[in-house]
């Protein structure tokens, strides 16, 4: 059982979210009314992942998210965010939360990206046994356009970084989630983001579709990473036409976070230091430093 806890101080949101995620009978849900209330849950129901809202009295979001990165590093925390809070968001981001889902999409959004959040999390849990050389390493994967084979991969990298907190791993795989999601996706089988806002069920059917159609079924996904104990590079390319990323609306501005298209670029921006795409736009690199050294 995964044990969640669920910070709220409206009674309707948190009724709202418990009873979206104990759909998943694999799930507990604990719930508190603020963020002081939640610093008392954590050392009670001793959590696994954070769901919280971000204005609150007594403690806010952001404050939740500084405190939680301080004394529980290793749990994950996932936003509900609203609007008029935006600003709020992108700090927490900064702070140490790792992903987010709009409130105003919660029934289509949340149980998965809590999901992701989980599985993440959880693949990170091994022993620190692997000791990292002072010379950089390199290692690389072509994987074909199934999300199912992005997890291993990223479980491998964040594998070569033991000595990197459990904060930095958990975001870098998240970063790496995101532009693998948009490079076979968005990439090589061309199936546009704006098509699961509109319908999300309509959007896994196309991607279903095109990974058995010409040419789609028949482009790579490349992954380079060189790494060390103070930085992570990541190339990540795909096969597709790409795409000119001044195209896409700017996920860092306000009016933009609460749509499901582009948050995979504002993630990649808020968790890593440095990103650039090639001239085509079908080649994304990412380079993340260490902050703990």
């Amino acid at each position: 059982m995964a044990r969640i806890l669920v910070v709220d101080d409206s009674p309707l949101d948190r009724t709202l979210i418990s009873g979206l995620l104990t759909v998943r009978s694999e799930w507990m849900v604990e719930t508190a009314d603020d963020g002081a209330l939640a610093v008392k849950a954590i050392d009670s129901f001793d959590p696994e992942l954070i769901v919280t809202d971000l204005q609150m009295p007594n403690m806010d979001g952001l404050e939740l998210v500084q405190h939680v990165r301080t004394h529980h590093p290793e749990i994950p925390v996932v936003l509900t965010t609203s609007v008029g809070s935006e600003q709020i968001a992108m700090d927490a981001l900064r702070a140490g939360a790792t992903s987010f889902s709009p409130k105003s999409m919660l029934a289509t959004d949340l149980v998965s990206k809590v999901g992701e959040v989980l599985e993440l999390s959880q693949r990170m849990r091994y022993a620190h046994t692997v000791r990292i050389e002072p010379a950089p390493k390199q290692m690389a994967f072509v994987l074909e356009n199934d999300l199912s084979l992005a997890a291993p991969a990223i479980e491998h990298l964040q594998n070569s970084l033991p000595e990197w907190s459990s904060r930095d791993r958990l975001q870098i795989g998240m970063a790496l989630d995101e532009a693998l999601v948009n490079a076979m996706h968005h990439g090589n089988l061309e199936v546009d983001s704006s098509l699961k806002e509109r319908d999300c069920d309509q959007y896994y059917e196309t991607v279903r579709l095109r990974r058995a159609e010409e040419p789609y079924c028949n482009r790579r996904v490349r992954v380079e990473a060189e790494f060390s104990q103070q930085h992570i590079c990541v190339q990540i390319s795909d096969e597709g036409p790409g795409f000119n990323p001044r195209d896409v609306p700017n996920p860092c501005e306000e009016t933009n976070l609460h749509r499901v298209c582009g948050r995979g670029l504002f993630l990649i921006r808020s968790f890593m230091d440095q990103i650039a795409h090639n001239q085509v736009g079908n080649q994304i690199t990412m380079t993340r430093l260490r902050k703990d050294c």
